[in-house]
């Protein structure tokens, strides 16, 4: 056989040979592939709207291990990286033959390991698939690791996952993670120093963690400094300059706002591991700074809880459920923004609201604040005083009881309830009961949330809102009818912002009502500017009496510091609206001059007696009573004048009883226009016409 034909055998061989090799090498990699789904466990994270770390959960092995891109770390922090670490990261496939064939000739001259061959590739295939021992096998299959993970991800990829899962001690891992840990911020912008000590730790992370070795994490960091690539990386003379920085000594918490926010994003949705809120970072910070300082002044098994929400979006912005989510003697797990409670007077703004818009009072309307008797319930004021004659202005200002009754009883209890649903807000009534004069003094059961919601119309010219819950819920403005017309809506706006503020609190520019429900159990304040709505509750979360709590005094003060450092601008309050306007007493019409009903229904200037006339409903009103719902409430009646007993006819037919009072029930059998009449023991009668929505 002549030589060249042995040469052509041989070569054809070798490439068949090859060929082979190159097929099972290829067959292997398919059936025992790198573990790279081993990479995607990491720490479920709430963001704020802006896309800010909210916090952070460990891995299910109590690892801190934040998902971590090339996008999110400093591009110095990077150059650094791979100056010190791969220098020909861009170039090689997984192994560095140079770096390799370097350490081999060191070891073999000096007898010890005085350099590392590992590339980016090689640390990334030991982060995901860890060997609890160094041995030669191990080596090899880190170097065959390397390739297979070469094949599979481009540069940026592999750099992804060496930055989320490189070591920095204890439970720290990840770049973000440990910027978070020792920095106290995201590493989007490091300093020389800072950034040097990032790539020094994962080499030896437990020996060179600042927090328990201060001089080994020196040495490393300035080991990085000396190294000429890492010199040019950062510039001239930047590398001394940052031996001289401290290194911090101790480990910071990584962000842990909104526990409970938080927490109910992650049960909502397990599986997500970035859950986007609608909370705003800096107001979430400035809220729980708040309530912080605020526990520490109220004492042990108080708690607080906090709600600020944009009025026109609908999106919360900032909610604290307790005074300290880990205080188990506040109970500090339950979440109270959630959680009925009686609302004290924050319910009367509504009621002006509603007696404002049937023109029932003006703000310079003068209204008796005196014992009062309503068929045996007899409100009384929160210091048992009485101001005898007030304006209106200053009944709600002052928060006086019996007035406040006083035009519930004539607006109507149902009434106001059927505007709460226009707020799909539904306050919780005792069990067996039907709505009551008691509502207006907090006798029914409103939660947190609910409250803010109900104020959003007072400070969108009475149109409210829908609160989201803060993660994927669905804010926006509700269809539908306002609360409250505009002018109504302005008026208790004009009157709320001439409140006092709390001793020691500068005027913010906001309308704010304070309460506080029977037996010193719940402290409230609610305040509002032209865009945001503020709540604050205060209390124990088991109901108890708190001697001394009260709104104006106690949560008030914590309502006023929320604004103030929730680094939110005051944005003025809506401008009065067509036909609102603060009138004086003395041009009122004579009918608004003094509110003329007393508690008993009669005309508070007696004389002649009159004919009765029916005072509620008007004539050719249009009185919703949820219709539409299917669900109808009953409409209260009203008379003054006449002489008992009473007959009531609605469209002809009289109602089951005589009646000595002047107030009556009835309960329509469907919506449409009805003729409502009353005739008096004397044969005298008034009609009106109403529409039932």
């Amino acid at each position: 056989m002549g030589l060249w034909r042995k040469f052509a055998i041989g070569s054809a061989a070798g490439v068949v040979l090859a060929g082979a090799g190159l097929l099972a090498l290829d067959a292997a990699d398919r059936a025992f592939p790198p573990p790279l789904e081993k990479a995607d466990i990491v720490s479920a994270e709430v963001l704020d709207a802006d896309g800010q770390l909210l916090r952070a959960f460990a891995t299910s092995e109590g690892r801190w291990r934040l998902k971590t891109g090339v996008a999110d770390v400093d591009p110095q922090f990077l150059r650094m990286l791979i100056a010190y670490e791969d220098q020909r990261f861009y170039s090689h496939g997984g192994v560095d033959p140079w770096a390799l064939g370097r350490a081999s000739l060191q070891f073999v001259s000096n007898g010890r390991i005085v350099s590392g061959a590992s590339t980016l590739s090689m640390q990334v295939a030991r982060l995901i698939e860890p060997r609890p021992e160094r041995t030669l096998s191990a080596k090899l299959l880190q170097l065959a690791r390397a390739v297979q993970i070469e094949r599979r991800l481009t540069k940026e990829q592999i750099l992804d996952l060496y930055l989320t899962h490189a070591p920095y001690g204890g439970n720290l891992e990840g770049v973000r993670a440990a910027s978070l840990a020792y920095f106290g911020k995201e590493p989007r912008r490091l300093t020389v120093a800072e950034a040097a000590l990032l790539v020094a730790l994962p080499q030896l992370p437990e020996r060179r963690r600042p927090d328990r070795n201060l001089k080994a994490a020196e040495e490393a960091r300035r080991r990085v400094l000396d190294r000429v690539a890492v010199a040019e990386a950062v510039g001239d003379g930047e590398a001394e300059r940052a031996e001289g920085v401290a290194i911090p000594s101790r480990r910071m918490q990584l962000p842990a706002l909104a526990a409970h926010l938080a927490e109910a994003a992650v049960r909502k949705h397990p599986t997500v591991l970035k859950h986007q809120t609608t909370l705003k970072k800096q107001v979430q910070q400035g809220l729980e700074s708040v309530a912080r300082a605020a526990a520490m002044k109220l004492g042990p098994k108080l708690s607080l809880a906090m709600v600020m929400a944009d009025a026109q979006t609908g999106e919360i912005v900032g909610e604290v459920g307790s005074a300290d989510y880990f205080d188990t003697s506040r109970s500090g797990w339950i979440d109270m923004t959630r959680v009925n409670r009686s609302p004290g007077s924050t319910l009367k703004p509504f009621i002006y609201g509603l007696a404002f818009e049937q023109g029932l009072v003006s703000q310079e309307t003068i209204i008796e604040d005196r014992p009062a008797d309503f068929f045996g319930y007899r409100p009384r004021n929160f210091d048992m005083s009485y101001q005898g004659d007030v304006t209106v202005r200053e009944a709600l200002q002052l928060s006086l009881n019996v007035p406040a009754v006083k035009l519930l009883d004539a607006v109507g209890p149902s009434r106001l309830l059927v505007r709460f649903r226009r707020a799909e807000v539904r306050p919780a009534l005792p069990p067996n009961e039907t709505p009551g004069l008691a509502i207006g003094l907090g006798g029914v059961g409103v939660t947190l949330k609910d409250l803010v919601q109900l104020y959003t119309a007072l400070a969108n010219r009475g149109q409210p809102t829908r609160l989201g819950d803060g993660i994927t819920g669905a804010p926006g403005k509700i269809d539908g009818e306002p609360m409250l017309e505009p002018v109504a809506a302005w008026n208790v706006a004009d009157i709320l912002s001439g409140v006092i503020p709390p001793a020691g609190a500068a005027q913010r520019g906001i309308a704010y009502k304070t309460g506080t429900s029977y037996g010193y159990r719940d402290a409230w304040s609610v305040g509002y500017d032209g865009r945001y709505v503020l709540g604050v509750w205060v209390g124990r979360p088991d109901n108890g009496a708190v001697p001394g709590l009260t709104g104006y005094g106690t949560a008030a003060p914590i309502l006023f510091e929320g604004f103030a450092k929730s680094g939110i601008a005051t944005t003025p309050l809506p401008r009065p609206p067509a036909g609102a306007v603060r009138i004086a007493q003395s041009e009122l019409p004579i009918s608004q001059r003094r509110f003329a009903l007393s508690a008993s229904g009669l005309l508070v200037a007696s004389g002649r007696e009159a004919a009765p006339q029916i005072v509620y409903p008007p004539e050719g009103a249009h009185i919703d009573l949820g219709a539409k719902e299917g669900d109808l409430s009953p409409l209260q009646l009203k008379l003054q004048g006449g002489r008992a007993p009473f007959r009531w006819l609605a469209n002809g037919k009289p109602l089951p009883d005589l009646s000595r009072r002047r107030t009556q029930q009835w309960l329509p059998d469907g919506g449409g226009y009805s003729k409502l009449t009353v005739i008096d023991s004397a044969g005298r009668a008034a009609s009106v016409g109403v529409f039932i929505d």
